[in-house]
This record gives structure tokens, C-alpha cells and sequence, in this order.
């Protein structure tokens, strides 16, 4: 389980590909990695992978072909960044929302509005999705934990402070990038619960 709070951002030192399937070698550093054992869950934009190897601050972790498929995971390179999220304890503090680490899709970053003080990025998602992006809404995007601001058809919005700017990747995102998005798990289930008594009634 994750709540969806970002703790920083790691670097990739080496990706070692091999057929339908990759090692991913981060630099974790500080509280990053304390106190990491192989088996521990932690959030890579989101996405959720389990530590194969630790190497003093040295870590990897195992991507199958479908989470190289689904996610933007699949498109890093060396020396790029990930947003970090350790995988939270009894007794944490929840300060997003509950969160899976299981990506359900990618959004494409729209338009990036910047001000003076912060910043909204808006994303556009398949039609079929929008069902369960409601304004005022959580949504997981690169693991952040996010209240949606605006919806207009397949395009939504959040906006972003200062903090969050500069200790996620959000800070350098662009028209084009490709988001990773968990989909808040208890507006999904209201959502296909209400469209299944719909259907039955309509029987």
C-alpha cells in the first residue's frame, strides 16, 4: 500500500534489457533507501516493483513486459528520474489517499499553465476513463496523490504548489510526456457498482 505522497526522486544508473523483461538499477539515496531489505515494495512513478538486489546505495528491481507495456516506465533511460515512494507502515501518516501501486493507464500531458507561485498541468485520457475522473476527485498520476481540479470532456486538470514541483518530476514535465495513472480505487468501485444496478434495472 502506498498513500500517494512522493518522498523524491532517483536517479536510473543502468537498465539491463533482456527479452520481454528488465532490471532497473536506481540510486537511492539518504531515507530513500534506509533500512531497505530484497523483497520490500517501493513506487516508481507509481508503479509499484520489488527490490531484487541492493548494492550499498544501489538498488534494482525486475519489470515484466506488461508493466513496460502499461506504464512510462518501459521508456526510461539512464540518467533519468523517478518519483520514490517506500511503501507506508502501520501507523503512517496517510496524507494522500490510499493507493495500490497497480497502473491502470497512461495520460498525456495536454498543457502546462504556469504563474508566479504554481502550476496547472492539464492531461487528456481515453473517453472511456473519464467516468472515473470527477472534479474535487483523488486520481494517482506518477504516484502523486492529486485532488482533480476541472474536467472538459477527455481533459482534466490538477494544480500544483511549489513543493510538489520541485521534489517530483512534475517540475519538468512537458506537453507530450506520457503520465502514469492509478485510478482512485473507491470512485471506481462506486462507479461500475452504480452502471451495474443501471444495467440490471434496465433488464
Amino acid at each position: 500500500m502506498f498513500t500517494g505522497i512522493v518522498a523524491g526522486m532517483a536517479k536510473v544508473v543502468s537498465i539491463d534489457k533482456k527479452e520481454n523483461f528488465q532490471t532497473h538499477t536506481l540510486e537511492l539515496n539518504g531515507a530513500l533507501g534506509a533500512n531497505l531489505a530484497i523483497g520490500a515494495s517501493v513506487a516508481h512513478n507509481g508503479c509499484c516493483l520489488t527490490v531484487t538486489r541492493i548494492e550499498g546505495n544501489q538498488v534494482s528491481f525486475d519489470l515484466m513486459q506488461e508493466t513496460l507495456r502499461l506504464t512510462n516506465l518501459g521508456a526510461l533511460q539512464v540518467s533519468d528520474f523517478v518519483n520514490i515512494e517506500r511503501a507506508a507502515k502501520f501507523g503512517d501518516e496517510i496524507g494522500g489517499h490510499s493507493m495500490s501501486g497497480h497502473i491502470a493507464m497512461l495520460a498525456k500531458v495536454h498543457e502546462v499553465v504556469r504563474s508566479e507561485n504554481n502550476r496547472t498541468l492539464w492531461f487528456e485520457l481515453p473517453d472511456q476513463a473519464m467516468k472515473y475522473v470527477l472534479a474535487k476527485g483523488y486520481i494517482g498520476l506518477d504516484g502523486c496523490s492529486l485532488t482533480i481540479g476541472e474536467v472538459k470532456g477527455n481533459l482534466f486538470n490538477v494544480h500544483l504548489i511549489p513543493e510538489t514541483l520541485e521534489r517530483t518530476l512534475f517540475g519538468e514535465r512537458v506537453v507530450g510526456d506520457l503520465i502514469n495513472v492509478e485510478i482512485d480505487p473507491q470512485t471506481q468501485a462506486i462507479v461500475d457498482t452504480v452502471e451495474r444496478v443501471l444495467a440490471t434495472k434496465q433488464l
